[in-house]
């Protein structure tokens, strides 16, 4: 399987010319303009669904959470009790995320979240699950070997961490409570939470210092 989904750049300087769009990008276009034309479509609606799940759902989310439970002790004993009303609690609910569990990572413990039957995920908190997050290779290989997937995403965890695997369902999904990093006292929460990431969320990846 494809370990990362990492957020690559093909150029890692400006450009003052407009890039060329791509084959399917054109294609995509091309329909959406079919689509609009014969009625099917509403634009604007459209561009609600899409301005919905990129912004206001995504690991932004579930980022602002973490966030929240790091810098408050009464709020993550909530989070961690009563995941569903604590998420809700900063507006985030929904379908998909009706039922939530949010499992914490520490010192001994390494948690990793996969479904193997499907692809069920969080979207109200994580937003749309990653290609490899639903490829049949993740979901298999996630509860045989979960500490060999972890380090082909580039975290090699100790011998004396235990790895726990949490399998989502249509009736019920995790989020991971990363690790606080090191040297963040000072931040505040919009900062914190600039430090999480989706992957960080799932289980594989942890949090890294500012």
């Amino acid at each position: 399987m494809a370990p990362h989904d990492p957020h690559t750049h093909a150029h890692d300087h400006d450009h003052e010319h407009s890039d060329v769009p791509s084959d399917l990008a054109l294609r995509v276009k091309a329909l959406e303009s079919l689509l609009v034309e014969k009625g099917l479509v509403d634009p604007a609606a459209m561009d609600e669904v899409i301005d919905y799940f990129e912004r206001r759902v995504g690991p932004r989310n579930g980022a602002r959470v973490v966030a929240r439970a790091w810098s408050d002790p009464t709020y993550k004993a909530r989070l961690l009790s009563d995941a569903t009303s604590a998420i809700a609690e900063l507006g985030y609910s929904g379908r998909q995320g009706e039922h939530m569990v949010v499992v914490e990572n520490t010192a001994a413990m390494h948690n990793l979240i996969v479904c193997t039957l499907c692809s069920c995920y969080p979207w109200p908190v994580l937003g749309l699950p990653p290609a490899w997050y639903k490829s049949a290779a993740y979901r298999s290989r996630a509860v045989i070997d979960p500490r060999g997937v972890i380090a082909e995403f580039g975290l090699a965890l100790p011998e004396n961490i235990e790895v726990r695997v949490w399998d989502s369902t249509a009736e019920l999904r995790y989020l991971v409570l990363p690790e606080r990093p090191a040297g963040t006292a000072s931040l505040n929460e919009e900062q914190l939470a600039d430090l999480v990431t989706r992957d960080a969320m799932i289980g594989t990846a942890r949090v890294a210092a500012p």
